[in-house]
């Protein structure tokens, strides 16, 4: 019977850390059911004429031409995605061709095209936010932008109009700031484009792509984008302007809406699949329609395939319907709340919510501040292209932002699986002030699983995370002292080398912001973001799934294991990537190229094991 025991207590482990990760009551994802027909024929309405078919990624030039229609090609892409728009004479010719069409085994989706825009109250809204000027009281504090402060100068961060920016302190900021950036994780904002406005000078920015002209100059001609963009990641502690959640984030701009803040659903669809193309591991649509579109249901599913997290806003309708596309399945939908916490008159809601975060209400100054309670970012002025100035908008528009950054966080934390970013989101989202829920449950159709709070989802994704993979380690330490010792060989002695090395290996150096002070803010934040370690690699890459193997310990045991003193550490590395492993397996926290899903976890505690053995044959005393 005792032979069992040491398998009993690594088992015990393994099924505390998958409860504590997981929860017994964490806030599942709303189920999202797809358009009805009854949505579908209201599209129908808007461009009656006009029809958006995608078409299978691999249909033929022959059997696209053979088809009898005239397919226009969306832009540049379509070529690649199979994306057309046919137009007709009159809507009975079209609806007759979208009955044909929707039993064609080479179409995808066949949809009446239809526009997506901001809202046109939050357009409203923001014209009218332009009056009076924020440069002057944005500006630099004292001296220049980026100069160093004095030494004693402990405030952080030091942007001048901080003090304005509730809306990040709602979401857990600064504290979120201690533990994580961003850092290695690429954002698009598929949107009216990105300028790099002053206070966007230190961001970070990949090329992005105009799908409004077809070209690579996605700079922003309204307004919105800069904005939204300004929201995840504005660059933060430059002493002038204002924060960003995900500042060492980076910005691709995707240009899908014009100047004058709509766009075609088919032009969406394309800039969807184009991020995901290109590096993006979060896409923020602060856009949407009250219509089903297939070809846009179709980009999301291919995005989140390739490990994408997606995020949208609910809409301003202020009624019960979440508009589209944050109403698909695979989007994180977001609603709005004001200073007081209390969901927003203008935002959108339903079952389909799955979260809340600040949107703010320029109509009201519940904080006495003197200012009106909108977001406040630094953008091109809507109206004046010309100008930029700080400004405060409104709009779920401006709360989806907020969650993509929170998402960015998390990603740049290690935790790179969508599922498994939105269940931390989700999870760890706080309850609104004068509101209760049974743990674990949605509080309502208005909030979804409650307020996005960065501080808590990133305790979880990197302490949580860290603790779990070493708790791990160590398990996997002792089950191999004790199946050493039931076979009767003595085990060399461990000491420091052994203990340091098992940190390193659990957790990509985790621990490093508990063991600096709070206080000391710049170097809790760079600890922080250490802590990230190789966990920041993309998933997607060949690279990372080497990564997430027992390749790293099983090739230092066999080119060191002759230096006997190093024994010990190596010992200590190779149980500790073996905690990592197996904590992987278990969070299902990232996805692995080459790997089927399905095959993930057992090629995860394969490598664990595989690295386990080779750790305990250093232990032996030989």
């Amino acid at each position: 019977m005792s032979a069992w025991i040491p398998w009993g207590g690594f088992a015990a482990t393994v099924a505390g850390v998958a409860f504590l990760w997981h929860g017994a009551h964490a806030p599942a994802p709303t189920e999202k059911s797809a358009p009805t027909s009854v949505e579908l024929a209201e599209a129908a309405g808007l461009r009656p004429t006009e029809l958006v078919v995608d078409f299978r990624d691999d249909i033929s030039e022959q059997a696209l031409a053979a088809n009898g229609y005239l397919e226009i090609p969306v832009g540049d892409m379509s070529a690649q995605d199979r994306l057309y728009r046919i137009d007709f004479d009159d809507a009975d010719q079209a609806a007759s061709a979208l009955a044909k069409l929707s039993h064609d085994p080479d179409v995808e989706s066949v949809d009446y095209d239809s526009l997506a825009t901001i809202p046109p109250d939050e357009q409203a809204e923001e014209a009218t936010a332009t009056a009076g000027s924020m440069e002057a009281e944005c500006g630099a504090k004292t001296g220049e932008a980026g100069t160093d402060f004095p030494a004693a100068e402990a405030e952080f961060p030091n942007d001048a109009c901080f003090k304005y920016q509730w809306h990040l302190r709602q979401v857990g900021m600064p504290e979120a700031w201690k533990r994580g950036t961003g850092a290695g994780v690429v954002v698009a904002v598929i949107d009216t484009g990105v300028t790099q406005v002053g206070d966007l000078a230190g961001t970070k920015f990949v090329p992005g792509y105009n799908f409004i002209a077809n070209n690579t100059n996605a700079a922003d001609d309204h307004g919105h984008g800069t904005h939204v963009a300004g929201t995840i990641a504005e660059s933060t502690n430059n002493r002038i302007g204002v924060a960003g959640v995900a500042y060492g984030a980076t910005i691709m701009p995707i240009k899908v809406l014009s100047a004058k803040g709509s766009g075609s659903m088919a032009g969406i669809a394309q800039g969807i699949r184009w991020a995901a193309d290109h590096g993006a591991g979060v896409i923020n649509m602060s856009l949407g329609g009250p219509f089903a579109v297939g070809a846009i249901a179709s980009a999301v599913k291919y995005a989140h395939g390739k490990g994408v997290v997606i995020v949208a806003a609910a809409g301003n309708d202020g009624h019960g319907r979440v508009g589209y596309p944050a109403r698909y399945p695979g989007v994180i939908a977001v609603a709005a709340t004001q200073f007081d916490e209390s969901t927003t008159f203008y935002s959108n809601w339903g079952p389909q919510i799955d979260i809340a975060a600040p949107g703010g209400n320029v109509r009201v100054d519940q904080n006495g501040d003197g200012k009106p309670d909108g977001v406040l970012q630094h953008t091109i002025v809507p109206g004046d292209i010309g100008r930029t100035d700080y400004l405060w908008f409104m709009g779920t528009s401006m709360a989806s932002p907020h969650v993509a950054g929170v998402a960015a966080l998390v990603m740049g934390a290690g935790v790179r699986r969508p599922e498994a970013v939105e269940e931390i989101l989700l999870g760890t989202a706080r309850k609104p002030k004068g509101r209760t829920a049974a743990a674990g449950a949605r509080i309502d159709d208005h909030y979804g699983a409650g307020i996005v709070d960065a501080g808590a989802a990133l305790r979880k994704a990197r302490d949580g995370r860290g603790a779990g993979e070493l708790g791990l380690g160590l398990a996997a330490s002792l089950l191999g002292l004790a199946l050493l010792r039931r076979r009767g060989m003595a085990v060399a002695p461990l000491g420091f080398g052994f203990v340091a090395a098992l940190l390193a290996g659990s957790s990509g150096l985790f621990f490093l912001p508990a063991l600096t002070p709070e206080s000391w803010t710049h170097a809790h934040a760079l600890a922080g973001a250490l802590s990230g370690g190789i966990t920041d690699l993309s998933a997607g890459s060949l690279s990372a799934t080497l990564l997430y193997s027992a390749l790293a310990p099983v090739g230092l045991i066999v080119l060191l294991y002759g230096v006997r003193r190093l024994r010990p550490a190596l010992a200590g590395f190779g149980f500790g990537v073996a905690g990592a492993l197996l904590f992987t397996a278990i969070g299902h926290t990232v996805d692995l190229r080459f790997v089927p899903d399905a095959l993930e976890p057992f090629w995860l505690a394969g490598q664990a094991a595989l690295a386990g053995f080779f750790a305990a044959a250093c232990l032996r005393k030989t």
